[in-house]
């Protein structure tokens, strides 16, 4: 698949933008570059975007959209904004720091899980993958593999992920960010589900009925 060049210049910013950021809250590149997990954490951002940039992913309203939701877009940056720069600070100033190097490594474990979590689900739903709470033409409801047990991988992904990118730097305050997702995301969730039985109909009740939303047998 071409990559196409809207997605690799958002990529390829939002990647620069969030390394620029924790670099300069590690206080600059010989600091941050100073362990290897950290460095480790690198590569696996840089794997990711170039990844990304082979996906379908988009912003289109399709057919139909709740646009009502779009409030949760905003947030979402501004969070990952914080995300990008705060733990990376706080490591650095010792505030609210946690563990030692099992941490750092465990961190640069869940991103990593949580990283291909978020991007298998974008390949299996290839244009239907909207960051807009959009129907697509010829939209069709996917209920296997991935999505066989959970109806919301992508998001789960997103959590591990930011969990994973906090605790590489061993950071409360990371961790703290991470939680604050989670409102938004049940909101981003209740309107996509909301948008989806009214487009499917029963069919998307009795995916429902036998799958969870994120966390099987809790959620």
């Amino acid at each position: 698949m071409k990559p196409t060049p809207g997605l690799v210049v958002v990529t390829a910013a939002g990647t620069l933008v969030s390394l620029g950021l924790a670099v300069l809250g590690w206080g600059g590149m010989a600091a941050f570059f100073s362990h290897p997990a950290r460095i480790a954490l690198v590569v696996a951002v840089v794997v990711m975007g170039g990844v990304t940039v082979f996906t379908q992913g988009n912003l289109s309203p399709g057919e139909r959209e709740d646009r009502a939701n779009r409030w949760v877009l905003p947030v979402f940056a501004l969070i990952g904004l914080l995300a990008a720069y705060l733990p990376a600070y706080t490591e650095r100033m010792g505030v609210w720091v946690v563990g030692g190097d099992g941490i750092r490594w465990l961190g640069v474990v869940l991103f990593v899980t949580g990283g291909a979590l978020r991007l298998w689900p974008v390949f299996v739903l290839g244009y239907r993958f909207s960051g807009l709470v959009a129907i697509q033409p010829g939209h069709t409801l996917v209920t296997s593999g991935v999505y066989r047990v959970i109806r919301n991988p992508s998001y789960l992904g997103l959590l591990v992920n930011s969990l994973g990118w906090a605790l590489v730097f061993r950071s409360g305050a990371g961790v703290l960010l991470t939680a604050l997702i989670i409102p938004p995301l049940i909101a981003r969730i209740r309107a996509e589900e909301a948008l989806l039985r009214t487009q499917f109909g029963g069919e998307y009740e009795a995916y429902c009925a036998r799958t969870w939303r994120l966390i099987p047998g809790l959620y």
